[in-house]
């Protein structure tokens, strides 16, 4: 990714709409470089997944109104309404795939 202006901000909506797996992993990986690089990325967006794999803040919104506003584990692993699909299953602390992977691997060691 290369941004002409280099932005300190970038503010995204709904970027992972219409996006595969691979594609939403690469965008993934760009949100990273930017914030590596001390750049600050707002991701407006309905996929809790994608949330969970990139933010370490989030806030809910309803209505104009904010419902919610914390750390990600706090505000989707407290949710039931917002929880991602490894959340619902799992239940707290796991939010991604790539969480219980860890916690699997750490158990065979």
């Amino acid at each position: 990714m290369q941004l002409s202006a280099a932005p300190q901000i970038m503010l995204l909506d709904e970027p992972t709409r219409g996006l595969d797996y691979a594609a939403k992993a690469a965008l993934a990986r760009m949100i990273a470089t930017l914030t590596d690089e001390g750049r600050a990325v707002v991701v407006a967006t309905h996929d809790v997944e994608f949330v969970a794999t990139v933010a370490d803040r989030v806030v809910v919104m309803a209505e104009g109104e904010i419902v919610s506003d914390g750390a990600t584990q706090d505000v989707l692993g407290g949710s039931p309404a917002f929880a991602p699909q490894v959340a619902k299953i799992m239940g707290e602390p796991w939010l991604r795939v790539a969480d219980v992977e860890l916690a699997l691997v750490g158990e065979d060691r």
